[in-house]
């Protein structure tokens, strides 16, 4: 699969992310789904993105023709289960899923047609981030999330920085930041994109054996600064970053990053903070002070 089709894979599983729940029921679920049309197998479970991609690219992969089949079976549980939770599956929604089958050579009539759209509710609502305090991850996923995070540290370095953009993704998920997974553009790539009370933020993760220093960060501050004029930019180094980069960093310039580190994410996950009040704390201190990154241990943010 070339990097356009991969791509295309990660921005539908984008997508259907919210179409199903991953378990829960015998009636309405992606594992149930991939059952109807022969595909169940590859269903690997855990975490429901990585799942979904496991399942969208294996299938796409290895049994092409059932590709579509599986798609119109999510819709059609959706239906129901949106429905169900009164959050009706929507036409713009299902238009963003007829906007990227093409990508990967796909169309599906059933999905085009002009009654069934007609049929659907209007645009979604607003992807924007619940209040911070509704955003505390449970007991369960706190530790799911702990763990990968250890696990990660143990991995291989050629599985480890994989690893570490799943894990961002699934964290930027839980908290209802609307994920994208990694991207390349022309002569760079960007480990991937979330949308915090509408903007947006574009993505570096590195996970290396020592702090970063300036030069890493002014890189991908140019990276950043070559976008649209709204972007921003959250840098995490797992291994934090030099006292003299961030120096050489903050002077004679505006910052368009905020950063964290491996203590920050461990925090995050471990003390069930809010990411989201981390994240507009540090935006808040970066608006003062001018200073990219303020470890979430000086931001006192103790739950209540």
């Amino acid at each position: 699969m070339d990097f356009r089709k991969a791509q295309a894979i990660e921005d539908l599983a984008d997508l259907l992310y919210n179409f199903l729940p991953g378990s829960g029921n015998n009636r309405t679920c992606f594992p149930l789904a991939a059952q109807q049309v022969g595909v169940h197998g590859y269903w690997i479970g855990g975490s429901k993105r990585p799942a979904v991609v496991h399942l969208l690219t294996h299938t796409f992969e290895q049994r092409r023709a059932l590709f579509c089949p599986l798609i119109l079976a999510v819709v059609r549980q959706s239906m129901t289960w949106r429905r169900n939770k009164g959050e009706p599956l929507t036409r713009d929604e299902v238009d963003r899923l007829n906007a990227i089958l093409p990508r990967l050579s796909f169309k599906i009539p059933e999905l085009l047609d002009n009654d069934f759209l007609a049929s659907l509710v209007g645009p979604a609502k607003s992807a924007a981030t619940p209040p911070a305090t509704s955003q505390l991850l449970t007991d369960a996923a706190a530790k799911e999330l702990v763990d990968r995070l250890l696990k990660t540290s143990t991995r291989p370095p050629h599985e480890r920085g994989f690893d570490f953009e799943l894990f961002l993704t699934d964290l930027f998920a839980a908290y209802n930041l609307a994920p994208r997974g990694s991207f390349r553009l022309r002569g760079e790539q960007i480990d991937g994109s979330f949308r915090l009370h509408n903007d947006v933020y574009l993505v570096e993760a590195k996970w290396v054996g020592g702090p970063i220093g300036a030069s890493d960060m002014l890189s991908f501050s140019g990276k950043v600064s070559g976008k649209a004029e709204w972007s921003r930019g959250l840098f995490i180094s797992e291994s934090g970053f030099t006292l003299d980069g961030l120096e050489a960093f903050a002077r004679g310039r505006r910052t368009n990053l905020i950063c964290m580190d491996g203590l920050d994410l461990y925090e995050v996950v471990h003390k069930r903070l809010s990411l989201v009040r981390v994240l507009e704390e540090k935006l808040r201190r970066a608006a003062e002070t001018n200073q990219a990154f303020v470890p979430c241990r000086d931001l006192h943010l103790l739950r209540s």
